[in-house]
C-alpha cells in the first residue's frame, strides 16, 4: 500500500499575526512556521496505518523551498520520502488540487489523506477539489479511519453527529481534529529523516495554468473590541442589557 498525504507550510497559530501597513499581506518576519496542525494529523494517521500495513508513506508539499522543513517534520515522524514542488507565488486551492493530481499519476497511491483545512486561509477546499478532479470517492472531515480488504470505512463529524461511510480504494480523506493525536517525533526519528530522500521539483515546469481563481486584493485587522464594564448589580446590569445593548 502506497499513502499519500499533505504537509503545507503555515504560520504559527499560537503567534499573533501583523498585518502590514499596506494591508499588502502580513509581516512574516520573525514568524515561525510550522506544518499545518491538520495535516500534521494526516501524517500521523498515515504513519499508524503504515505501522499496521506495512505501508509507503510520502509527505507532499506545494510552496518555498523553505517548505523542507515541514517535509521533515513529517518524515521524523516515521513518513519514507518527500516531494516538494517549489513556487513562490501566491497558490489557490484549485491549483494546489492541479498540482497534486500530477503527483497522484505519477505515484499512483491507493489512499490521499489530506489536512481538512489549512490553518492560514481556512479554505477547507483542496481535498474535494482534487477528489473531483481525479474521480476519487471522498470523505471529509474524518474522525476515524479504518482500512480492510480494499475498502475505507470512514466516521465523518457533521452537524448534529456522526456520518459512517464505506470507499473504494484508491480514495481521498481529509483529517478532522479528533481522528488522532499527533505524536512527537523522536531522536533517532529526526536523525533518519535527515538522510531520508526529497524530491523537488517546480510548478512552474508542470504544465499547469497557475493563475489563481481566488485572488486576495488586501488585508485588515479585525476592529477591536470595547473593554468591558463592570456594574455594581444585577438590576443595573439588566438596564444596561435593555436600554444600551438592547439584548432583551
Amino acid at each position: 500500500m502506497k499513502i499519500l498525504v499533505t504537509a503545507k507550510r503555515v504560520t504559527d497559530p499560537d503567534v499573533k499575526i501583523k498585518v502590514k501597513p499596506d494591508g499588502s499581506g502580513i509581516v512574516t518576519e520573525g514568524v515561525d512556521y510550522k506544518v499545518n496542525p491538520f495535516d500534521e494529523i494526516a501524517i500521523e494517521e498515515a504513519i499508524r496505518i503504515k505501522e499496521k500495513n506495512k505501508a509507503e508513506v510520502v509527505v507532499v508539499s506545494i510552496g518555498s523551498k523553505e517548505s523542507t522543513k515541514e517535509i521533515r517534520s513529517g518524515l521524523a515522524m516515521g513518513a519514507d520520502r518527500g516531494i516538494l514542488i517549489v513556487t513562490d507565488k501566491q497558490i489557490d486551492s484549485n491549483t494546489v488540487a492541479a498540482a497534486l493530481v500530477k503527483i497522484v499519476e505519477e505515484e499512483k497511491p491507493d489512499l490521499v489523506l489530506m489536512g481538512k483545512q489549512a490553518v492560514d486561509g481556512d479554505n477547507n477546499q483542496a481535498g474535494q477539489i482534487l477528489a473531483e478532479m481525479l474521480d476519487w470517492p471522498q470523505a471529509c472531515f474524518a474522525s476515524k479511519l479504518e482500512l480492510e480488504e480494499g475498502k475505507a470505512k470512514v466516521t465523518r463529524e457533521v452537524d448534529g453527529g456522526f456520518d459512517h461511510v464505506e470507499l473504494d480504494l484508491p480514495a481521498l480523506v481529509t483529517a478532522d481534529l479528533r481522528l488522532n493525536e499527533p505524536r512527537y517525533a523522536s531522536l533517532p526519528g529526526i536523525m533518519k529523516a535527515k538522510r531520508k530522500p526529497i524530491k523537488e521539483m517546480e510548478l512552474d515546469g508542470m504544465g499547469l495554468d497557475v493563475q489563481p481563481f481566488v485572488v486576495w486584493h488586501g488585508f485588515s485587522t479585525p476592529p477591536e473590541r470595547k473593554a468591558g464594564e463592570m456594574v455594581p448589580d444585577v438590576p443595573t446590569l439588566v438596564a444596561k442589557l435593555r436600554d444600551e445593548a438592547k439584548v432583551i
